[in-house]
């Protein structure tokens, strides 16, 4: 019998690569097959996210195109397979060449690896130990080059640099804020920022994982251990609720760096500065590490037992109907759910996690994506409601700038000019009293390209003024679909806060619904889609976070929580809680407004110290390890709940650890209502309030290198310049609002109407609430 020809797939060819044969995906380049095949390749330029360079020349190989080899070694990382080539990696002409090649680059290069930071995780050291010569035959002088500082996060050594150009593509191609850049030729050639300035990207860090060499480092981290040192823990991000997966990098139970785990669905191989940096924070000053009790006006550092029991005689002095429950929305799983079974043991229906929520009229809490994160880099129009995406949430917003250089078209509704790192199809920019507005001049868009409003929006829908800009936005969404492609809206954060999310939530999934976009709303908190799955919120007749606060209880118990920091309307929050009877603390710091307040401290860990489970934005629950060592008597939050709920004798706290804690968590789905809430007409200069990307949580205020980065903004009021010239102000002076002087800075992203004074700031966190109107005068 004859032999049969070998079956290839139409969008496969057939390669040998030292002689093996393998089957790879046209198109693809020779070291892509290689890396497939677990064939390893030596390179420096090339990385598998990055635009091809081929710049280094370190991945030369040898090969053959019918029969005949090519004269000169190609480089693997830009050549494109074809079928019946034949590549051979080891081969003596290889093997020279990527000898010489090393050698070239050893030529300059300090070989300082005692005193560099890479050292022990070098690129180029593992390359040099397998390809370089002992000795060089160079005898002249080593060049030197300048170092820059570029900012509190990255630490250069630019003399260490191989010009692989992986940092410059990075900061073009990935974070799209184009600071990097290559600069001069030969001998004189040099990467760096063009004028001298600060790597202002929140996504900088990366550039520390991509160089292949000690010329880029972790600054924070610089001379603090070396890598056969540290225990490396597996952990996820806790700032936003992407759960980007990471590794804690620990030296006897300490967190001395972080660095990005590979999950493509989630993160990729990226991390945020946000997550990569915020570890600075868990060891500040303030950090309680041992139970405190308030008596007669003075804290007395205590015992478990005394500070537990304590505690407890508070929690039941007053009622269950005059007990509040506060906690963070980065709260674990575990946590929550026992905070649960504490609230139904004492009576309450007053628990709450939506601490930045100022609209609660139709109930509403964190769901689920609808087109999962991994599938926006997919999309090829997208709608922005009140969305800074870069800050709110960086990794997401990486995914959306990829679709844009594909061509996606992006659109935004938003209160201000946010500074998005690729270009919009169209934008409205209004104050915030106008939002809903602006949101139902698109809908209106909607209804006559053929979609049916809801009943509920119809008036205000059909009383709304469309233009030519509305129908473009939302023609492209509706091609988008129609195309076989996707679409998405994005509801973020300044829309979930505004006083009027309702409205801009439900005229958004109408929106989404009309077109047939993904409805993805950015959950504010971490786990806030995990404690909304168990419904960690208000029972029958209980109150929401924001009606404690206007109807005070007699006793708060609050988790996680730093006030007036982490409260939509912090001076409400300092007010009810001065007025109570007894505040029960759970917090990992004490601060000085926490100790005002406060009756009894309780430490607990935070999230890397601990075993929990939160769950992501596309509904993935993601459980984590404790990675690192609380300090002092602090304990894991749950562990301290168990023991209280013990003391007070409640039921559901009799399991022996944490397994048999999980045994007994059950989902019980908040669920949200329809309503609207009443839209009153605000005059003269409304507050613009946004959450600074580094100002998010108490571990993120207390993260020093962020703190001094450039994205963390000094609490200013910022205005267009015909508002601040109509309101007789000028940039000369400070600008008074309520009983707080703050600079004023004149910014044209900011609208007419409207004054722009970021929260979470110590000089703002009491100011009257975003979207209340305030006046501003001359200090």
């Amino acid at each position: 019998m004859s032999a049969q020809p070998t079956q290839t797939a139409p969008n496969l060819v057939n390669i040998e690569v030292d002689g093996k044969p393998i089957q790879v995906p046209k198109g693809s380049m020779i070291i892509e097959a290689t890396d497939k095949a677990g064939i390893p390749i030596p390179r420096f330029c090339y990385h598998r996210k990055l635009p091809i360079a081929a710049s280094c020349r370190q991945c030369l190989v040898e090969v053959e195109m019918g029969g005949r080899p090519m004269p000169k070694p190609q480089p693997a990382c830009a050549t494109p397979v074809a079928e019946g080539m034949k590549v051979l990696t080891r081969s003596d002409k290889a093997l020279h060449a990527q000898r010489n090649v090393m050698e070239f680059l050893l030529i300059n290069h300090p070989m300082d690896c005692p005193v560099c930071d890479q050292g022990g995780e070098c690129e180029l050291q593992d390359m040099a130990l397998g390809y370089g010569r002992s000795v060089s035959r160079f005898t002249e002088r080593k060049r030197t080059i300048a170092d820059e500082d570029i900012g509190p996060l990255v630490a250069t050594e630019m003399t260490r640099c191989i010009h692989c150009t992986r940092c410059v593509r990075f900061i073009s191609e990935i974070a799209g804020t184009y600071e990097f850049g290559s600069m001069d030729r030969g001998d004189r050639h040099v990467i760096g920022t063009y004028i001298g300035k600060n790597v202002e990207s929140e996504l900088s860090g990366n550039i520390i994982d991509v160089c292949p060499v000690g010329a880029l480092t972790n600054k924070p981290f610089q001379f603090k251990a070396r890598a056969w040192e540290l225990i490396a823990k597996p952990s996820i991000a806790w700032h936003d609720a992407l759960g980007s997966n990471l590794w804690l990098h620990t030296r006897r139970g300490e967190v001395l760096r972080t660095v990005p785990r590979d999950n493509e669905a989630v993160n990729e191989c990226w991390l945020s500065d946000r997550d990569r940096y915020s570890h600075q924070g868990m060891y500040a000053a303030d950090r309680i590490g041992a139970p405190e009790v308030k008596r007669n006006g003075q804290w007395q550092a205590t015992s478990w037992e005394d500070a537990l029991e304590c505690a407890g005689a508070a929690l039941k002095k007053a009622p269950g109907s005059e007990l509040g429950i506060l906690l963070h929305p980065a709260t674990s799983n575990e946590e929550g759910d026992l905070l649960m079974r504490m609230a139904r043991g004492l009576g309450s229906a007053h628990v709450d996690h939506r601490l930045r929520q100022l609209d609660f009229a139709d109930n509403a809490v964190a769901q689920p994506f609808a087109l999962p994160v991994a599938e926006v880099e997919q999309v090829r129009a997208a709608l922005l409601v009140g969305c800074d995406l870069r800050y709110e949430m960086p990794l997401l917003n990486h995914r959306l700038h990829q679709a844009a250089k594909k061509g996606a078209k992006i659109y935004a509704v938003n209160p201000a000019h946010f500074d998005f790192n690729y270009a919009l199809a169209g934008e409205a920019v209004v104050a915030p009293q106008a939002l809903v507005n602006a949101l139902l001049a698109l809908a209106k868009a909607a209804v006559a390209a053929g979609a049916n409003a809801p009943a509920a929006l119809a008036d205000a829908i059909s009383a709304a003024r469309s233009d030519e800009g509305n129908d473009a936005a939302i023609a492209a969404l509706k091609q988008a679909v129609s195309a076989q492609g996707r679409a998405v809206v994005i509801l973020g954060e300044a829309a979930a806060t505004h006083p009027q999310a309702s409205w801009l939530r439900a005229i958004a999934r109408f929106i989404a619904d009309a077109t047939g976009a993904g409805y993805d709303e950015l959950p504010v908190g971490a786990n806030a889609v995990g404690l909304a799955r168990l419904g960690v919120v208000p029972g029958n007749g209980g109150l929401d976070a924001q009606a404690m606060l206007a109807q005070p209880r007699k006793s708060y118990l609050l988790y996680g929580v730093e006030p007036p920091h982490d409260f939509a309307d912090g001076n409400a929050a300092l007010k009810a809680l001065h007025g109570a009877d007894q505040v029960v603390a759970f917090s990992a710091y004490a601060s000085a407004a926490l100790r005002e307040v406060a009756d009894v401290i309780l430490p607990i860990a935070l999230l890397p110290e601990i075993d929990a489970t939160l769950v992501n934005v596309d509904g993935l629950a993601q459980g984590v390890a404790a990675g690192a060592k609380a300090p002092g008597q602090a304990r894991p939050g749950w562990k301290v709940l168990r023991a209280l709920g013990g003391a007070l004798q409640l039921a559901g706290f009799e399991f022996d650890d944490l397994a048999g804690l999980r045994d007994g968590i059950a989902d019980r789905a908040a669920a949200p209502r329809s309503g609207l809430a009443a839209r009153a007409s605000a005059g003269g200069i409304t507050r613009l309030a946004t959450w600074p990307i580094y100002r998010s949580d108490a571990v993120l205020r207390r993260a020093t290198a962020l703190n001094a980065h450039p994205l963390n903004r000094a609490p200013a009021v910022r205005l267009n310049g015909d508002e601040a010239r109509r309101l007789g102000l000028d940039s000369d002076g400070p600008v008074r609002v309520a009983d707080v002087q703050l600079p004023l800075v004149i910014d044209a992203a900011v609208p007419d109407g409207t004054a722009w004074i970021e929260a979470a700031q110590d000089l703002t966190a009491t100011l009257p609430p975003y979207g209340a109107s305030i006046t501003l005068s001359k200090a």
